[in-house]
């Protein structure tokens, strides 16, 4: 890691636990690249179709994966990610802080990887973000936009409780009817 540079991800702790993340990803330099916002919607142009598409593809790829709420806005991606791995049936969303497990007490937390066929490897968060942010400039790449860029890395948030889940699931949804003020917004009115 660079001096003086944050640290991306929460220190030892393991991004391929069976969680919920908030993620955060925005094209180099800010550029307005997925479209546009009009009356508080946003209107995705090729660019930003690519990486709507990209993001339900990850279910595709990766069958441990549930997403939930998901935007993409001009110049950035918010979306929350659940790696399950047991593929348990119900919500998926359990929020026990893995003391449970380790007193020995199955939660429900998806925990049975005996579900996974024997060669699958659950990817680590940063994996998952890699392949979703790879595909997505080599398809706008061949769309016509060679130039296009990803700031290096995404923010996270691991998401803990209910609470917390439904804020940001909140905020994702009603993002683009707060463009205007938005931090990511370089050309505010």
């Amino acid at each position: 890691m660079r001096r003086g540079r944050k640290a991306n991800r929460l220190n030892g702790f393991n991004y391929q636990s069976e969680r919920l993340y908030f993620i955060t990803s925005c094209v180099r330099k800010m550029i307005c690249c997925f479209g546009e916002i009009s009356d508080g919607k946003m209107i995705p142009n090729e660019f930003g179709q690519i990486a709507n598409h990209q993001w339900l593809w990850l279910t595709q790829q990766f069958k441990y994966i549930r997403l939930h709420a998901f935007v993409v806005m001009p110049n950035h991606i918010h979306g929350i990610i659940e790696i399950d791995g047991g593929g348990i049936v119900g919500t998926g969303r359990e929020f026990g802080t893995g003391h449970e497990l380790a007193m020995g007490r199955d939660v429900g937390t998806g925990r049975d990887l005996s579900l996974l066929t024997p060669t699958e490897k659950i990817k680590s968060l940063s994996e998952i973000m890699g392949a979703y942010k790879t595909t997505v400039s080599k398809q706008i790449h061949l769309a016509g936009y060679p130039e296009f860029q990803w700031q290096r890395s995404f923010y996270d948030r691991i998401i803990r409780d209910e609470n917390a889940y439904l804020n940001i699931s909140r905020y994702i949804i009603n993002n683009p009817g707060k463009w205007e003020n938005d931090k990511f917004n370089r050309n505010p009115t």
